[in-house]
């Protein structure tokens, strides 16, 4: 089984909520026999997380790169919903003592090292963001990757 590492922006006001689930229906959804990976946070993360839940069989693994606890609040709430639908198979906390840029970082190259594939949801060219920095590093390490701009 391929796994599938999922990064996206945490962004995700600027379009409405039945927009998304149609993008991962056509972009997720060709890979829902996969595995796969996905960070943990907020925006792409938590609604990712809830629609390949709800909508495939897919094993899902969340990495988040301090603890579950120290995660907002809307992706704490999403991790909690799957969960109790037990539909993650894992949870790995990577225990970074703060949630610093470097330890963001690490976890984008944690999931990417371990993956097969990334697919990014970027929203803007921004090169600085999370989103880019996992599509970049996927590229270095020469993966294939999906880009869907939101």
């Amino acid at each position: 089984m391929h796994t599938v590492a999922i990064t996206g922006t945490r962004s995700t006001d600027h379009r409405p909520q039945d927009e998304y689930v149609a993008l991962f229906a056509t972009y997720l959804g060709a890979f829902a026999r996969s595995a796969f990976y996905i960070g943990g946070a907020r925006g792409i993360d938590s609604w990712a997380l809830l629609w390949l839940a709800e909508s495939t069989s897919a094993d899902i693994t969340i990495v988040v790169p301090g603890t579950v606890a120290q995660q907002p609040e809307e992706a704490q709430q999403a991790i909690y919903r799957a969960r109790n639908g037990n539909r993650i198979k894992e949870i790995i906390e990577l225990g970074a003592p703060d949630l610093s840029v470097e330890a963001y970082h690490a976890r984008n190259r944690w999931m990417v090292d371990r993956s097969a594939l990334t697919i990014g949801f970027p929203h803007a060219t921004e090169p600085s963001s999370g989103t880019w920095q996992t599509i970049n590093y996927t590229v270095e390490q020469g993966k294939p990757r999906l880009i869907v701009p939101v």
